[in-house]
C-alpha cells in the first residue's frame, strides 16, 4: 500500500501539482462517515459541517506530499451538554492545529534529533521536506518523550548550561545508562523534590557535590550514596602532584639543577623568616600578618623541613634543540672551547631548523651537560599514577631513578599503588582503605594527608564506591554528548528544547 497512513480514510484522487519549485503530489482524502460520539457525554453526534485542511506528508519520489482532507463537524444533540460542536478525530494521522502529520513530524524530529537545526534542515531538503532551521528545531518539542520507569540505581551529575552562570541536573540510569530526566538547577531542593516525587530508588551515583548529597540525605535517608571512582582517583592525582612539586629538589637532581637566581633567594629567605617567628611561638596568623604574607603561603612554608623542598625544578619544555643533544654533548666534550656558532652551523646540517637564540638559551641552561632532559613535577607525576605495567624502558627507568632519590617519594609511590588497586571493587575494601589511611597519615606527606581527610568527609560514599560495582560514567557520557548538542543548537539552545533533545538521545 502506498499510503498506509490513509488505511481508515477515503481515497479520492491522486494528482501531481505543478506550482514553484518541484511541485507536489497532491492526494484528496475525506473520512468515511462512521458514526462519532461526543467526548463528554458520548452521544452520536450530527453532521454540522465539514472543514478542510492541507497537511504535508512524507515524501514519495523525493517530491513533497500535500494531502488535502475534508472531515466532519459534528454537533452534539444532548440537550445541556457543555460541548455544542465538535471535530472528527484523525487518529494516526495528525494532532489538533498541525500543518504535518504525524508519520513526517516523526521523520523530521530523528533527524533533528541527531543533526539539529541548520544540518537539519539541509538534509530535509533533500529529502524532499521544505523546512527552515528555526521549524525543524521546534519540531523537536512534538516529539513524545519515553516514558521510561524510575530505576533503582541512578546516576546523578551537573552540566553548564552557560559556564560558570548556570548549571542544570541529568539523572540516568546507572545500569542500562538511559536518560530518566533533566533538571533546571543543580540546587540540593530541586533534587530533592524530583526523588521524592519518583519513590523506588535504592542507589544513588554521584560525584563529591555537598548539595547532591544533602539532598539524597533528606529525601532518600537509607539510600546508599555511592561515589564516583574517577574523581576519587583525580583528587589523589592532584595531591600527588603538589607531593611531587614539593619533592623536586630531591628527584631534580637527575635533571637539571636548580635554578638558583632571586626567585630562590627569596624563598629561603621567607622560610627562615617564617620558622624564626614560629620557634619564638608567634602564630600562623600572626607571622601572615608581620610577613606581609598570605595565610596559605605562610602554612606551606611552616610544613616543610628545609627550604630546599620549596625551590622548584626549572619546567623546561621540548624545544627544537632536543634531538640533536647527544651531538651537542659530544662536541662539547671534545672540545669544550667550541663557538656556538661552528655548533649552530652542524646541527643545521643535520636538520636543525631553530634559532641562534634558542640554542644559546638551551646551552646556557645546563640542558646539554646533564643526565637527562629535564621533567616537569606534572609529568613525572603522570608516570607515578601511570599503571608500571605501561610504561616504556625509557619513562620507567626515569620514574625508578626519581622514586629512589628521597625516602618520601618511595613513600609516596608505595602508596598511589596501594590506593590504585582498592579501584577494582571488592567486598573487603572499605578496611583495606583504613588500613590505607592510617599508613597515609603516618608520612611526611602534607598534601597527602589533606587528601585523606577529604575521604573521611564522606566516607560512606567512598565504601560504596570502592566495595560495588556501580560508579557514574555513564552521566560523564550523558554531559559530553550535551556539549556536542549544544554546539549543535548554539544560540536556540533553551532549556525545554534541550531538555528534549537529552532525553530523546
Amino acid at each position: 500500500m502506498l499510503f498506509p497512513q490513509f488505511a481508515d480514510l477515503a481515497i479520492g484522487s491522486v494528482q501531481a501539482e505543478v506550482g514553484d519549485g518541484a511541485g507536489a503530489i497532491v492526494v484528496h482524502v475525506a473520512s468515511r462517515g462512521t458514526p462519532v460520539v461526543c467526548p463528554d457525554c458520548e452521544a452520536v453526534g450530527r453532521v454540522h459541517g465539514y472543514v478542510d485542511r492541507q497537511l504535508a506528508d512524507v515524501p514519495v519520489g523525493g517530491q513533497r506530499v500535500l494531502v488535502r482532507l475534508r472531515f466532519r463537524r459534528l454537533r452534539c444533540p444532548t440537550v445541556g451538554c457543555e460541548r455544542q460542536t465538535f471535530r472528527e478525530p484523525l487518529p494516526g494521522l495528525a494532532e489538533p492545529y498541525q500543518r504535518r502529520t504525524i508519520a513526517l513530524t516523526t521523520q523530521v524530529g530523528a533527524v533533528v534529533r541527531e543533526l539539529a537545526g541548520r544540518a537539519g534542515s539541509r538534509l530535509l531538503a533533500v529529502l524532499g521536506v521544505r523546512m527552515s532551521r528555526q521549524s525543524a528545531v521546534r519540531s523537536l518539542l512534538r516529539l513524545p518523550l519515553p516514558a521510561r520507569p524510575v530505576p533503582e540505581v541512578i546516576g546523578v551529575d551537573d552540566f553548564a548550561l552557560r559556564k560558570r552562570h548556570r548549571y542544570a541536573t541529568v539523572i540516568i540510569d546507572a545500569v542500562t545508562r538511559e536518560r530518566i530526566d533533566v533538571l533546571a538547577d543543580r540546587q540540593a531542593d530541586t533534587l530533592e523534590a524530583w526523588l521524592r516525587a519518583h519513590p523506588g530508588v535504592r542507589m544513588v551515583c554521584r560525584d563529591s557535590s555537598g548539595a547532591y548529597a544533602e539532598a539524597i540525605r533528606r529525601a532518600l535517608p537509607e539510600a546508599v550514596q555511592i561515589g564516583d571512582r574517577w574523581h576519587i582517583w583525580h583528587n589523589l592525582a592532584q595531591a600527588v602532584v603538589k607531593e611531587v612539586a614539593a619533592h623536586s629538589i630531591c628527584w631534580g637532581k637527575t635533571g637539571p639543577p636548580p635554578k638558583e637566581g632571586v626567585r630562590a633567594a627569596t624563598t629561603r629567605e621567607r622560610w627562615r623568616q617564617v620558622h624564626a617567628l614560629l620557634s619564638q611561638g608567634v602564630g600562623l596568623l600572626e607571622c601572615a600578618r608581620r610577613l606581609g604574607l598570605a595565610l596559605n603561603t605562610v602554612k606551606r612554608y611552616a610544613r616543610v623541613s628545609e627550604p630546599e623542598r620549596l625551590v622548584r625544578v626549572p619546567k623546561y619544555r621540548p624545544t627544537l634543540v632536543d634531538p640533536f643533544r647527544d651531538h651537542l654533548r659530544e662536541r662539547r666534550a671534545e672540545d669544550p672551547a667550541v663557538p656556538v656558532q661552528q655548533l649552530l652551523v652542524e646541527i643545521k646540517r643535520l636538520g636543525y631548523t631553530g634559532s641562534q637564540n634558542l640554542l644559546y638559551r638551551y646551552i646556557n641552561q645546563g640542558r646539554v651537560e646533564c643526565d637527562r632532559p629535564a621533567i616537569s613535577p606534572k609529568r613525572l607525576a603522570a608516570l607515578l599514577l601511570t599503571e608500571p605495567s605501561k610504561l616504556t624502558g625509557h619513562h620507567a627507568e626515569r620514574l625508578d631513578a626519581a622514586i629512589a632519590a628521597c625516602h618520601e617519594m618511595t613513600t609516596l609511590a608505595g602508596l598511589v599503588r596501594d590506593f590504585a588497586a582498592l579501584l577494582d571493587p571488592k567486598p573487603g575494601n572499605g578496611q583495606l582503605l583504613t588500613d590505607w589511611i592510617e599508613q597515609a597519615r603516618q608520612a611526611d606527606l602534607p598534601h597527602l594527608h589533606a587528601f585523606t581527610r577529604g575521604l573521611d568527609y564522606d566516607r560512606a560514599a567512598v565504601n560504596a564506591a570502592l566495595t560495588l560495582p556501580f560508579h557514574n560514567g555513564g552521566t560523564e557520557g550523558v554531559n559530553t554528548k550535551t556539549k556536542m548538542i549544544k554546539r549543535q543548537m548554539y544560540g536556540r539552545a533553551g532549556f525545554a528544547l534541550l531538555r528534549h533533545r537529552i532525553l530523546l538521545g
